[in-house]
């Protein structure tokens, strides 16, 4: 009988003498103290799951970056020398002209990109190095797209942000009774040529969109591009 009671305690005090390293030294993982208690409770050793840290939600998507747009105005303005300090036009052309630079091609370039080649161009004006050139957009009115056919309000618009083809037809006023929303096209210039994109919204508006049909309906406009409601 002593020897059985003997085997009985000894399963306990293995399992205490566990704990403690755990307890007294810091560095020990907390789930080896749980596992410990556990089997002094006569409980299975919870799941390594159970006490790992949650997954971190994911960070949003960053923004679309805004490029350069004919018709756009964008401020350029050199640190510590004001007579370099301008407000500019983008030309339909795409280029603006800045002094003791010369003509610079813009279009569809990114502000910091517009930096660079300014930095580059005043280089030999300074006998150091250039001063911080900051580009800004101070207004993208060159953002514009087309509605026509079948909307309520036809027209071009100027959204100062980018849209879908969906977000568009809602800023014409939406689409008249009659439109046939299942065949939506987008007319894209692509240099010298013209590029059409076909578009069913009428599953969209109803709600019960496919993920081909919703995947045409958040299409990006590009500036420039005009949307036909037949």
């Amino acid at each position: 009988m002593s020897v059985g009671c003997g085997v009985k305690l000894f399963g306990p005090i293995i399992a205490v003498a566990a704990v403690l390293p755990a307890l007294l030294i810091p560095s020990l993982a907390s789930a080896q103290t749980a596992n410990a208690v556990s089997a002094v409770a006569g409980l299975a050793p919870a799941p390594a799951s159970a006490t790992a840290a949650p997954n971190a939600a994911p960070a949003p998507g960053a923004l679309k970056p805004y490029r350069i747009n004919p018709g756009d105005e964008i401020e350029i303005y050199v640190w510590g020398d004001e007579r370099l300090q301008r407000v500019l036009k983008v030309l339909p052309d795409g280029s603006v002209s800045f002094p003791l630079v010369g003509r610079i091609d813009a279009l569809n370039k990114l502000p910091t990109d517009l930096e660079g080649v300014i930095a580059a161009g005043l280089s030999d004006q300074y006998r150091n190095s250039v001063p911080r050139v900051t580009v800004s957009v101070k207004n993208p009115s060159g953002l514009s797209f087309s509605v026509a056919g079948k909307v309520r309000q036809p027209g071009a618009f100027q959204p100062g942000h980018y849209v879908n083809v969906l977000e568009a037809i809602s800023v014409a006023g939406g689409p008249t009774e009659f439109a046939d929303l299942s065949r939506v096209k987008i007319y894209r210039k692509q240099g010298a040529q013209i590029q059409v994109i076909d578009v069913r919204l009428d599953t969209a508006m109803k709600g019960s969109p496919s993920q081909t049909d919703l995947r045409g309906a958040i299409i990006e406009l590009q500036s420039g591009d005009t949307v036909v409601v037949p």
